[in-house]
């Protein structure tokens, strides 16, 4: 995954186009960075699940 492809995700994810993304281990760190980075990060939520695998979301209410 490059840069580019996880900030179209995320757009989609903020727009509404998509409920959740799933990033699997191999992509994390690239995927973080880009989250992190964003001036809307504290809108995106990560769930940790067994296996690696972290789900994202947008919430309407940034975390604290």
């Amino acid at each position: 995954m490059d840069k580019q492809l996880a900030n179209t995700i995320l757009d989609q994810l903020k727009n509404g186009e998509i409920e959740e993304y799933i990033v699997t281990k191999d992509v994390f760190y690239t995927f973080r960075e880009v989250v992190v980075n964003r001036e809307d990060f504290k809108h995106f939520s990560g769930n940790a699940q067994r296996g690696g695998k972290i789900i994202y979301t947008y919430i309407e209410t940034p975390r604290s």
